[in-house]
C-alpha cells in the first residue's frame, strides 16, 4: 500500500472504483430497489440470528464518517432476557406517560395510521435490541478529549446501521422514549455516554404486516440549483 506523508501525518494512497457511467447508474438503482423495500418493523420472530451477523452490522455503522475522526459511538448488543426485559419495563413506563400527559393531540393523531401505543413487546421479542449511545466526549489516558458534531456523527452512523440491518436480510424498529436515561442506568454505561438509539433486531414474523403508506416522489424531495 503506497503511503506518504502530508504536513507530518501518514496518509494511504485511495484507490477509487473506476465505474462507467452506465454501471454507477444501474448500481444506484439497485441499490435503491432494495432500500425501498426496507419497512419499520415491529412484530419480530424469536428464532434467533447469528451473531456475527449483528457483530458485522455493527462494524459497517462504524464506517461512517464522524467529526475528526472521533468516532463518537458505542454500540451495545443484548440478547440478555433479564435484561432485555428490564428496558421494556422502564420504556413502557416512559411511554405511557408520554402517551397520557406529554404527546399532544395532533402527535397522536400523526401517529394512528401507523398503529402504534405505549405498549413495547418487541423489545422483548425481538432476538437483538441495539442500543446506540454518543459520546459527549471522549477519554484518552484518563483525560477529557473533545469530540466534535457528536449528533451528526451518530446520526450518519445509525443510518449505516439501518441500512446494513436490512442488507442482511433482518428487519427492525427505531425505538426513542423519551427521556432515555434509564438505558444509562440499566446498562451502567459511563458519564460521557448519553442514550441516542434503542434498535431491536431480529427476522420479521412469518405473517407480518406493516401499514401502507409511501414515500415522497423524488420531485418533492429535490430542489435542483
Amino acid at each position: 500500500m503506497e503511503k506518504k506523508k502530508i504536513e507530518g501525518f501518514e496518509h494511504v494512497r485511495y484507490e477509487a472504483p473506476q465505474l462507467s457511467p452506465e454501471e454507477m447508474i444501474q448500481r444506484s438503482e439497485q441499490f435503491y430497489q432494495v432500500m425501498d423495500q426496507r419497512r419499520t418493523v415491529r412484530e419480530f420472530d424469536k428464532r434467533p440470528v447469528p451473531l456475527e451477523v449483528l457483530e458485522k452490522i455493527i462494524l459497517t455503522a462504524s464506517t461512517a464518517p464522524s467529526g475528526a475522526h472521533k468516532q463518537p459511538w458505542t454500540f451495545c448488543l443484548i440478547s440478555d432476557p433479564t435484561i432485555k426485559k428490564k428496558i421494556r419495563e422502564a420504556a413502557e413506563e416512559e411511554e405511557k406517560i408520554s402517551y397520557s400527559t406529554r404527546m399532544p393531540d395532533q402527535w397522536k393523531s400523526d401517529l394512528k395510521p401507523l398503529g402504534t401505543n405505549w405498549e413495547k413487546p418487541f423489545l422483548e421479542e425481538a432476538p437483538y435490541l441495539i442500543v446506540v449511545f454518543k459520546q459527549s466526549y471522549g477519554m484518552e489516558n484518563g483525560q477529557k478529549a473533545q469530540h466534535y458534531y457528536v449528533n451528526e456523527s451518530v446520526g450518519i452512523a445509525c443510518g449505516f446501521l439501518i441500512a446494513a440491518i436490512h442488507q442482511a436480510g433482518l428487519v427492525a424498529v427505531t425505538h426513542t422514549p423519551s427521556p432515555m436515561n434509564f438505558l444509562s442506568e440499566i446498562l451502567a454505561r459511563p458519564f460521557n455516554e448519553k442514550p441516542y438509539l434503542l434498535i431491536p433486531v431480529g427476522y420479521a414474523k412469518a405473517e407480518t404486516y406493516v401499514p401502507d403508506i409511501h414515500r415522497k416522489p423524488l420531485e418533492e424531495i429535490i430542489t435542483k440549483f
